[in-house]
């Protein structure tokens, strides 16, 4: 496997949760029609990103409503598709959480935000996460033949030391679904995705909702898939669109090789890693 071909589906809100549901569903037929192996989908496709609405959205992972659907889609694709993230209940807990299925419907992993999404910039944009939600403890990966994968979500690709820790487990590439605002959007989007991808050298996915200004938090869009220099190889625009592109694992291997930061990096005075 030199090649891995991916969809990034960046979707409008609808009214209700099933609706929300089948127009991803319907998107990911498409995305598979037009061969792509590997689709992700957004950050809280299923809800409304909102603190009021995520314990009314929420469930249990893989047991609720949204996950058996992406479960049964997955199957029977044959694809891998990593759900966004929605509102995971966990006892009296919730989480945003971003599940992952295998090509036999199989729940592969499941990454919690680690970092959540407390910010304060007046007359622009506040939230506050940590109101709603708990923040999770440990990171995911899984894999694609051989390329390994890691999850983050939105807010986790501002923390460099999240992306290069899996970059230490052996990760050439990392999603995070994301819902970004339109006031960092324009300032932080791409040059966050680009120098995570460069930094570790890996791809870097970021896949938003598509924009909509009539909700109460409005999306960012402009999903987009950086390669490991740096580049951006395909970007959305602001409404709902399927992106599609190839990426050629045979990169990570020759950038390593050419540029070798990664066997240069000064263990006796500096270390990082991963506690769980």
């Amino acid at each position: 496997m030199s090649t891995v071909r991916v969809a990034l589906v960046q979707l409008y809100g609808r009214p209700t949760k099933q609706e929300c549901i089948a127009n991803a569903i319907s998107q990911i037929r498409q995305a598979k029609d037009r061969g792509a192996r590997l689709i992700i989908l957004p950050e809280c496709f299923n809800s409304p990103y909102s603190t009021a609405e995520f314990g009314r959205h929420a469930e249990e992972i893989p047991r609720g409503e949204t996950s058996q659907a992406l479960a049964k889609v997955a199957a029977e694709l044959g694809v891998y598709l990593v759900g966004g993230t929605y509102p995971e209940r966990e006892g009296t807990r919730l989480y945003n959480t971003c599940p992952v299925f295998g090509p036999k419907g199989e729940l592969l992993c499941k990454y919690r935000k680690l970092h959540l999404f407390d910010m304060d910039i007046p007359g622009q944009c506040t939230f506050q996460e940590s109101a709603a939600l708990t923040a999770g403890d440990r990171l995911a990966t899984f894999s694609i033949g051989s390329l390994k994968i890691g999850l983050g979500i939105c807010w986790d690709k501002r923390f460099p030391e999240l992306a290069a820790c899996y970059r230490q487990l052996g990760c050439d590439m990392m999603i995070f679904p994301s819902a970004f605002d339109p006031y960092t959007g324009p300032l932080h989007w791409d040059l966050l995705g680009r120098a995570r991808a460069l930094d570790n050298q890996m791809f870097v996915a970021l896949v938003s909702p598509a924009r909509d200004p009539t909700t109460e938090y409005v999306a960012y869009g402009y999903s987009l898939m950086c390669d490991p220099w740096g580049r951006v190889l395909c970007r959305a625009k602001e409404e709902q669109e399927l992106l599609i592109t190839d990426i050629d694992l045979k990169m990570c291997g020759e950038i390593k090789q050419q540029i070798p930061i990664l066997r240069q990096k000064r263990g006796d005075i500096y270390e990082l890693k991963a506690m769980k």
